[in-house]
């Protein structure tokens, strides 16, 4: 029993999705289509760059986004692949929209604009240099929500993604990040300050949830047989009204994604298939669970290898 997952922001580079683009017409349409939803050349900067322009928040989500999407396409069109058979579609923070545009709940069209608004929402939620995140390795996630709540008069910083046994990511002001990382220095905690413009999925981003709320009410999602999990309560979601509340409720919450694959795993899933740029959620998969098969395509070469 397999489960397709899509990869979130920081899989992104110059070049991704080339070959595809190249060999196959319904990319270049999917391209076209994308650069007159947003009315920018996002095919151009993500073929061409320059990376700072690619590495911007607001051209990163919906180029990953479009990526991932197009190997999906091509996955089921070109090589009649029978992945709408997933028993669950998952993604990590943007990556749950590439998720829930290929299980059917949401338009492409639809899907990038929207992520284009969240994108913007996100970067511009915080001005530029005041807020952080930081990874924190070889730690449990219960050790770290005492260490939050001991010191939550000294500073607040929140967990923003729970990725792995021993991987875990925390957002907040820099001036407290600043502040957690001397405790963690006090308990030999190893940590890693990350390269990001904003501090994504914590209290801080209030301002990206109101705009994300006005549009998301806006769109027409659609009901779908194919089951979605949630990256707030990581399990699956019932409905097209849960599924708005939820990527609403995702903007200031935790990505939940170790409990995500061990809820899909304990529901029987023993494959997992990454679709999109780089292997970062194969590589948090296996450190989950190092017996389940995985897969990851973001090439032709990959498509052809896959079994089912």
């Amino acid at each position: 029993m397999f489960s397709l997952v899509f990869p979130g922001q920081g899989s992104q580079k110059i070049g991704m999705g080339k070959d595809f683009f190249e060999n196959y017409d319904l990319v270049k349409d999917l391209f076209k289509e994308a650069d007159e939803s947003l009315g920018i050349s996002i095919s151009k900067i993500i073929l061409e760059g320059p990376k700072d322009e690619l590495d911007l928040t607001v051209n990163t989500q919906p180029a990953i986004f479009l990526i991932s999407h197009s190997i999906f396409q091509v996955m089921k069109k070109e090589f009649n692949l029978d992945i709408d058979n997933a028993k669950y579609f998952a993604g990590h923070s943007l990556g749950e929209y590439s998720a829930l545009c290929a299980a059917n709940y949401l338009s492409f069209s639809d899907t990038i604009k929207l992520l284009k608004i969240r994108g913007e929402a996100m970067q511009n939620a915080v001005p530029k240099g005041e807020g952080g995140m930081l990874a924190v390795l070889g730690s449990k996630v219960e050790i770290i929500e005492d260490l939050l709540s001991e010191n939550k008069n000294n500073f607040i910083v929140q967990i923003a993604n729970d990725n792995s046994e021993g991987q875990i990511v925390l957002s907040g002001r820099i001036g407290d990040i600043e502040k957690l990382i001397q405790v963690l220095k006090s308990k030999n905690v190893k940590n890693i300050k990350l390269p990001v413009s904003a501090p994504f999925h914590c209290q801080l981003m209030k301002n990206a949830t109101e705009i994300m709320r006005n549009e998301i009410q806006k769109l027409d999602f659609q009901e779908s047989k194919n089951k979605l999990i949630s990256n707030v309560t990581a399990k699956e979601i019932l409905n097209k009204e849960e599924l708005k509340m939820l990527l609403i409720n995702q903007i200031e919450n935790r990505v939940r994604w170790r409990e995500s694959v061990d809820h899909m795993i304990s529901n029987g899933v023993n494959h997992f298939i990454e679709i999109g740029p780089g292997k970062v959620l194969t590589g948090l998969i296996k450190r989950i669970d190092k017996n389940v098969k995985t897969n990851t395509i973001n090439s032709e070469s990959d498509i052809k290898d896959l079994k089912l």
